[in-house]
Formats: structure tokens, sequence, C-alpha cells
């Protein structure tokens, strides 16, 4: 089946569609980065334990769970989006995201009811996890089928890594104000609190631009094809005969990718804070300029893999980040809270390296699978992918028989993790143009009666 062609989309489109895109997939992760700013603050009041370390890994155990729900909120809005719009979709998850963080804020903690509180913290968790999963099934795709071919490694670059950039800055700024608006244990009273109130704000904030917003033209292309003797496509489709292999590389790619994301900028706060003691106002600053030297580089890299290739760009970061990220974060651990210019150093080059590994991936995936497959495909392998990845940072705390052992247990699951993204890159194939194909996987063959398999 061949889907109508995609009209061109205008410079008033694909500026909106880009912005759109990174804006919520920025307060998406803005609401996930929250708890992490407030791990240490958090982990007492709703997990209380004998030990620091401890409450930590109970805190990222949290954190963890609601990772282990976007898969599942992937394919279920994925779905949604692939039927009905990625637009719709967009509108629908982030505001449920808004919601669920604001409650967050709302709970009770352990000393006053008891085991409840961590209960409905961790169900909190789980919705939130399922309506963050939802938002990529938008925010992936829609951003990169709304531009021409030549910027689609750039907008790729923006929505991924400039998205998360973006979340990391918003979430550094906010805590740097809460915690000068409640200082001290005011903010183990309060200031925690109002670091979840500000999702529902990050929310609000996204669907006042969502009203400028168009609707995807490479979707609406397909919907308007012909659909005689054509059913729609499903989830399971993505397990058809020849695309195993599909998911099992696209995955190890994004699990390498997620993994790095999260031991090096998700991991930070909390590294900054416990190993070396940095105060929260100094911290705050240091992740705020460690975050926004994301946006530049998630652009240049994405920018490239438009110029040579998805899969060179892989290789090269990789190669890369499997010998430097170990060194740097055991180098960070052996400094202290006054050595300002030598953390920010190790820091930027942490967070730019890291990042610089999946700027390219949501384009990689957008490539990989047909256009009403897209949505759900892209959502269930970026979720899958960064939910294995996420949990690394629980597994690094839970090696760590004490703070000072998490720098070397952090440097060996780093290199793992950069061992397995290389894998997946390197079985691989390019993917570069794949939009424009008739079928943008070379080497499957999907059913003739799969409804999408043209973009």
């Amino acid at each position: 089946m061949v889907s109508a062609p995609a009209a061109e989309p205008t410079p008033r489109q694909m500026i909106t569609a880009g912005a759109a895109s990174t804006v919520a997939f920025a307060f998406d992760l803005f609401d996930l980065f929250i708890l992490l700013y407030v791990a240490s603050t958090i982990g007492p009041l709703f997990f209380p334990a004998e030990s620091q370390t401890l409450q930590l890994a109970a805190t990222y155990a949290s954190f963890g769970v609601s990772l282990v729900m976007r898969p599942l909120g992937g394919a279920v809005f994925g779905r949604y989006a692939d039927r009905v719009g990625r637009r719709r979709s967009m509108i629908v998850t982030i505001t449920g995201v808004g919601v669920a963080t604001a409650l967050m804020g709302a709970l009770p903690t352990y000393a006053a009811v008891g085991v409840l509180a961590p209960v409905l913290f961790v169900a909190l968790r789980l919705v939130q996890g399922l309506l963050v999963g939802g938002v990529v099934a938008s925010t992936h795709t829609l951003g990169t089928e709304s531009v021409a071919q030549r910027w689609r490694g750039l907008v790729s670059g923006l929505v991924g890594g400039g998205g998360a950039g973006l979340g990391a800055v918003i979430a550094s700024l906010v805590f740097l104000g809460v915690s000068a608006a409640y200082p001290g244990e005011q903010f183990a009273v309060w200031g925690w609190r109002v670091m979840f109130f500000t999702g529902l704000a990050a929310s609000l904030l996204s669907l006042a631009l969502f009203r400028f917003l168009e609707e995807s033209p490479i979707w609406k292309a397909a919907a308007a094809a012909p659909r005689a003797d054509v059913r729609p496509a499903r989830a399971r489709d993505l397990v058809a005969p020849g695309r195993v292999p599909v998911l099992l590389t696209s995955l190890a790619l994004v699990i390498g990718a997620g993994a790095q994301y999260y031991l090096t900028s998700g991991y930070l706060p909390t590294y900054f804070a416990s190993v070396n003691e940095v105060p929260s106002g100094p911290r705050g600053m240091l992740l705020v300029w460690t975050s926004l030297a994301i946006l530049p580089v998630a652009l240049l890299v994405g920018h490239l893999s438009e110029l040579i290739g998805r899969r060179k760009v892989f290789l090269g970061i990789g190669a890369v980040n499997v010998v430097a990220l170990p060194l740097l974060v055991l180098a960070l651990g052996g400094l202290g809270p006054d050595d300002t210019g030598s953390l920010l150093l190790y820091g930027l080059l942490l967070t730019v390296l890291a990042n610089a590994s999946y700027a390219a991936v949501p384009i990689y995936l957008n490539e990989r699978f047909p256009t009403r497959l897209r949505a759900t495909a892209t959502a269930l392998v970026w979720n899958g992918g960064f939910a294995i990845g996420g949990l690394m940072t629980t597994f690094v705390t839970l090696a760590s028989p004490t703070v000072a052992d998490i720098p070397s247990r952090l440097a060996i699951f780093l290199a793992a993790c950069v061992g397995i993204f290389l894998v997946g890159a390197a079985l691989s194939p390019e993917t570069r143009g794949a939009l424009e194909r008739p079928d943008p996987i070379d080497e499957t063959t999907p059913s003739p009666r799969l409804e999408g398999t043209t973009s």
C-alpha cells in the first residue's frame, strides 16, 4: 500500500513542531528530574532506613518503578498516537504527567501515616511513568515527521538531547529558587513539596504552546490513504517475522544510550551531594551549567548524523565514551566541595559526551518503522531502553557499601553500558533517509496487509 505524498511542511510548521516537541519532552523530563533533585531529602521522609545509601537506593527504586511503566505507557499511548494523531496524544499525556507530579507534593510522610506514605508515593510514580512513556510516543515522532529531510537529524538532537538538557536546566533553576525560598530545614518541610507542585505549572505552559501546533504531515498523509482490505497496524506487528532483529538491535542501542544518560546527567545531582558534598546553592549552579551544555552538542551531533550517517555517529561516540566516561567519574570522585573549577569541567565533559550518544536516536528509531506503527515502536523501544538504562542508578547505589565506593562502581557500570551501546550500533544498518523510502526497513519485509508500511 502506498500512502499519499506528505505535504511539504512550511517553515512555521517546522519551527512550531520542533519547539512543541522539545518543550513537551523537556517538561516531561523535568517532572522526572524533580525526584533526582530531592532524593536525598525525601529518602528519610518516605523510606526511613539505617544507612544513607539504603535510603538513596529506596528512593531510586521508586524512580525505577516509573521507568518500568514507561514501555507500557508507550504501547498504550503509542497506539493512540498512531490511530488518532501525534498532537492529540501529546495533549492528553502531558496534562496527566503534570497532575500526577503535583499530587506527589501533597502526600503525607512516613512519620504521619506510616507505610501508607511510601505506598501512595510509589503508586503515583507508577501512574507518572505510564504517562511519561506516552509523551515520548508523540514528541519523538511529531517533530521529526514535520520537517524536511535535511533537518531531521538536527530536530532529533533538538528533541532528544535538547529536551533533556532543557528539562534539566529548568529543574536546576527551580531547585535553586526553591532552595533559596526554603533554606535548610525548611526545604525538608515544604521545599520538596513545592518542587513537585511546579510539575503542574510545566504542563500548563506546554498546553499553551500546543494551541499553535499542527498535526504531522506524514501521519496525515498516511491517515488519508485508502484503507480497503488493509488492517490497522498493531503492537504485535513489532514481533512479526523479520522485525525481531530490528527490535533487539534498536533496544541494545537505546539501553546503552539511556544508561549513559542516567549514570551521568541523572546521577550527578546525587553524586555532587553525596560524594563531593557540594552545598545546595553551588550544586544547583553546577547542574545548570552542565545541563546548558547539552543543547548545542545535541544539535551538532544530530545534524552530523544527517551529513555522515546515524551509524557512524553512534560508533564514533561509543568508541570515545567507553574510555572517557569511566575515567571522568573516577576523577570527579576525588574532588572536594571547594574544587569548583574541576567539578564544573568534569561535570561538563561527562554530560556532553554521554548526552551526545542519543542525539540521533529518535530519528534512527523513526527510520526503522513504518508510519502507522512508528509512534508505538519508537515509544516502546525508547522507553524500554531508557527504563533498563535508568535502573542502573539503583544498581550502582546497591553495589556501593558506602558512599566512598560509588565512583568505582559507577565507572564499571558505565564501561559495561557503553559496550552494549557499541554492540547495538555495530549490528544496526544505516537508516538515514529511510522515511523517504517505500519501505523504511531494508532488511525487513512486513506483511503486505500491514497498513502503514510506507511513509
